[in-house]
């Protein structure tokens, strides 16, 4: 990743002082009399359009290739490692519209490529939540006069153990790691230090996929979800020492590889959605795919997701988190959507570098 970022930022100082230029100076680059909506002019192109209206961000895709942008900026990142300029996308009444030179950049620079080199999922760490000392969330039933006790750690450890297993035997070629296969405790710094520091080969990426169970006072509350990381949460994607060049950059530049992070996330949260949909969902609901920001989530500097498998405090729920044959329906769910964003990741040569 530091080499990537290197390669980045040595762009960057290259094209320095004509960036600043046309930075501070509007009318450097010309801009057409008309304007297009985006949207409207991608539809039948094959480009997929995501945005974030909160930050103003958005991101291009077709064939393993992505183009990040922001409203109002003349700078467009092109697969995370070649920065360009063009005339600047903006916002008028909700949609965003470019310019016929952005388009032309953008269909020119997301054609197919022949060479062949995609990137591909080299690694998935699996981190069933709590453990040890913690119990997590506990629920307590009395069943044929016995009390059962649910507890939130063994229902992830055993879910997480099943998906392990599949995907090991899935994907021999790929690593598939737990932050804890027992019954240990792990700190949140921990789980989230074996995450980033997983060792990827040229043009890899790794998944991070947190598993817990849900608990409320509502004891009626009932449901799986999955989260990704909100919008609205930056994290610290690029090294900064690796800005010395310009450190005006640095925010513009990690606020695009960041929105590629949740691009991938939102992708990854929906497939896991339909997995589980497939499997649990004639047995309890879907809750839908939630924005927050999870301590696990914002701390893994890759695509991330937090699954919620379904509430220890709903004694109908609990019963079923007790019982291997649901916590393996669980597993499958949750494995059928990893295999569909990996086969999808992995087909369109990967729309995001490997860092």
């Amino acid at each position: 990743m530091k080499k990537q970022i290197e390669q980045i930022f040595f762009i960057a100082a290259a094209f320095f002082f004509f960036q600043t230029a046309a930075l501070n100076a509007q009318d450097s680059i010309p801009q057409s009399s008309g304007r297009i909506p985006l949207l409207d002019a991608v539809k039948n192109e094959g480009i997929v359009f995501f945005w974030d209206s909160l930050s103003q961000t958005g991101v291009l895709e077709r064939s393993g290739h992505q183009l990040s942008f922001r409203a109002g900026e003349q700078l467009v990142l092109l697969d995370s490692e070649l920065i360009m300029l063009t005339d600047a996308p903006s916002v008028q009444d909700g949609t965003v519209t470019v310019t016929k030179k952005f388009l032309e950049l953008a269909d020119d620079y997301l054609k197919p490529s022949n060479d062949g080199e995609g990137f591909k999922i080299g690694a998935i760490l699996i981190d069933p939540g709590h453990g040890g000392k913690d119990p997590g969330a506990v629920g307590t039933f009395k069943v044929n006069g016995k009390q059962v006790k649910v507890q939130e750690k063994d229902v992830v450890l055993s879910v997480g153990k099943n998906l392990y297993s599949r995907l090991r035997q899935s994907y021999p070629d790929k690593q598939i790691i737990m932050t804890r296969s027992t019954d240990v405790f792990l700190t949140l710094g921990e789980r989230t230090d074996i995450a980033n520091n997983v060792k990827l080969g040229e043009r890899e990426a790794v998944l991070y996929v947190s598993i817990h169970a849900n608990a409320s006072l509502d004891k009626k509350a009932s449901g799986y979800e999955v989260w990704y990381l909100s919008p609205g949460y930056r994290r610290t994607v690029i090294d900064s020492s690796a800005a010395d060049d310009d450190k005006s950059l640095f925010p513009i530049l990690n606020s695009m590889m960041e929105e590629e992070y949740t691009t991938e996330s939102i992708l990854m949260s929906k497939f896991i959605m339909d997995g589980l949909q497939a499997q649990i969902g004639d047995q309890t609901k879907a809750r839908g795919i939630k924005a927050e920001e999870w301590f696990v989530v914002r701390n893994a500097n890759m695509p991330s997701v937090l699954i919620e498998v379904g509430f220890v405090t709903n004694e109908k729920e609990a019963l079923n988190l007790n019982s291997d044959t649901y916590l393996q329906k669980t597993a499958l769910g949750i494995y059928n959507g990893i295999q569909a964003f990996v086969t999808h990741f992995e087909r369109s040569r990967g729309f995001t570098q490997a860092r």
